[in-house]
Order: C-alpha cells, then sequence, then structure tokens
C-alpha cells in the first residue's frame, strides 16, 4: 500500500488565534528553556556526585535524559509552528517524530516502574537491596526499557506507513501522533484503533495500576518502620507518586477514551510532553534533602575537603 501521493502533512497546531499564538511562543520558549535546565541540572548533579552509586539517582538520571528526549521531539516543532505561516512536516519527519516521541515516552513509563520497584525493594526487602537492587540489575532494567520501548514505538510507524494517504493533508495536532494520522488514511481504520487504545492504553491503565498497588503495598508496609525512616520514605515515595499522576493521567485520557476527541487530545498531550518534564525537576529537588546537598557540593563546590 504505502502512502501514495502525500508527502507532507499539515499540522494545524494548538490554536488559530494570532494574538494567543505570540503569547503561546513567549510561554513555551521559557518552558522550553526551563525543561531543559531543569532536567540537565539533575543529571548533571547526579552523574557528578557520589548519588549516582544508588539506584534511585541513577533511574532518576535517565529520567531527566528522556524528558529532555521526548520534549525535544516535540517542542522544537511546536515553538516554531506557532509563528511560521505554513506549518508543514514531510512524511519521513513525520514518521521519525511519531517513533522518537512514542520511544522516549514509553522508556520513560518502564523507567518509572523500575523506580516503583526500586522504592518497594528499599522499604520492604531493606536486608536483601544491595542483592536486588545491584548496579547489573540496573542496567538490565535501563535496558528492558529501552528495548520495550523501541518495540512499541516500531509497532506504531509500522501501522502507520502501511496505510494509503491521499488527502486532505492536515493533521489536527501539533505533532505527528497515531490518532490524527489514523483519521487521515483513506480506508476504515476503526479497527486499528480499537488495536492502539487497547495496547497503549491497556499498558498505560496496567501500568498506573501496578504503580498504585506497588505504593499501597509501600505505604502499608512503612506503618511498622519509626517516625523518621517513615517520614524519609513518605517524602521520597511522595515525588515519584505526584510524578506519576502527572504523566499517566493525561496518558490515560488521551489513549483510552475514543479517538474522537482529538481537541481534548491536544490538551491532555500538552500535560505529558511539556507540563511534566518541566515540573519533573522540581518535584525532586525541593523535596529531596539528599539532592539540594548534591546540588550544593557540585554547584557551590561546598566542602570540597570533607575531612576539615
Amino acid at each position: 500500500m504505502g502512502h501514495q501521493n502525500i508527502t507532507e502533512f499539515i499540522l494545524l497546531g494548538l490554536f488559530s488565534d494570532e494574538d494567543v499564538k505570540v503569547a503561546c511562543f513567549v510561554v513555551f520558549s521559557l518552558c522550553y528553556v526551563a525543561i531543559l535546565s531543569g532536567n540537565l541540572l539533575i543529571l548533571l548533579t547526579i552523574r557528578w556526585s557520589r548519588l549516582s552509586e544508588q539506584p534511585m539517582y541513577f533511574f532518576l538520571s535517565y529520567l531527566s535524559l528522556m524528558d529532555v528526549c521526548f520534549t525535544s521531539t516535540v517542542a522544537p516543532k511546536l515553538i516554531t509552528d506557532l509563528l511560521a505561516q505554513r506549518k508543514t512536516i514531510s512524511y519521513n519527519d513525520c514518521m521519525s517524530q511519531m517513533f522518537y516521541a512514542h520511544f522516549f515516552g514509553a522508556t520513560e513509563i518502564f523507567i518509572l516502574v523500575a523506580m516503583a520497584y526500586d522504592r518497594y525493594a528499599t522499604i520492604c526487602r531493606p536486608l536483601h537491596y544491595m542483592v536486588i537492587m545491584s548496579r547489573q540489575v540496573c542496567y538490565v532494567l535501563v535496558m528492558a526499557s529501552i528495548i520495550g520501548a523501541f518495540i512499541h514505538s516500531i509497532l506504531h510507524v509500522l501501522i502507520i506507513i502501511e496505510l494509503p494517504f491521499c488527502g486532505p493533508n492536515q493533521i489536527d495536532h501539533y505533532f505527528c501522533d497515531v490518532f490524527p494520522l489514523l483519521k487521515l488514511a483513506c480506508m476504515d481504520t476503526s479497527l486499528l484503533v480499537i488495536a492502539i487504545i487497547t495496547t497503549t492504553g491497556v499498558m498505560s491503565i496496567l501500568t498506573f495500576v501496578a504503580l498504585l498497588i506497588s505504593y499501597i503495598i509501600i505505604l502499608s508496609t512503612l506503618r511498622t518502620h519509626s517516625s523518621e525512616g517513615r517520614h524519609k520514605a513518605l517524602s521520597t515515595c511522595g515525588s515519584h507518586i505526584t510524578v506519576v499522576f502527572m504523566f499517566f493521567l493525561p496518558l490515560i485520557l488521551t489513549y483510552v477514551p475514543t479517538a474522537d476527541s482529538v481537541s481534548n487530545d491536544k490538551v491532555f498531550a500538552l500535560f505529558y510532553t511539556m507540563i511534566a518534564p518541566m515540573f519533573n525537576p522540581l518535584i525532586y529537588t525541593l523535596r529531596n534533602t539528599d539532592m539540594k546537598n548534591a546540588m550544593r557540593k557540585v554547584w557551590c563546590r561546598e566542602k570540597p575537603f570533607e575531612g576539615k
């Protein structure tokens, strides 16, 4: 089949109002700078400090990296298109953007699961923690996240490149995603829509439920801990739970209902492509003493000699 006579798509973007576009150009540009600087700050702080030895921060550095990559597949085009007259994207670029958005997004989901597993091991199996979460296990979990995300993304791309596109070529979104593209195909895609809702939607829901269950187990285990231990565990778990909710709820709302709700999908997508990655660094640093201390040591060069 293939994509017949369409070589490029036109992205309709978020808004049609010109004044709103200019305001959003400024806001989104600032958001993107905040996402890059905040996540790179976390990434470099962890890599340059002793925190990288701890599995939780090892995963957090990868989460920050995924945030930067994920947002960078979508944000630059979204920002430049706000001021552009013709918002076109070539067929190949469109497929690439869809692949990378799904790849980095899915890797992030799997890393959040690995982080929940780490929290579970810390709190529920403290005596076996060093064995359960050895550095080798951490690398295996990251590799499994990447491979799982690659399979998920490539399947989406393989579905889309088989579709015939014979016009119109206007995508009602600000980046190339599966549902808006399925709507443009000149064939009946209702079965494919159901298949994608089932795979991506169910994957999101199952992961979310698994994360919630793991936290319920963790919180019930915490009752036996001392108040100080409980407070520390709750603060790290609290950060993680906040991130999970911010990322998963819009994702589930996008992929679980019918594929007709694209106008809402654009707003939900904004949450997991721009808003969650911007707040992640704040959530992880403001509530985390270890992170704040590491930042002081790395960036302010405080206490260079521990023996003094």
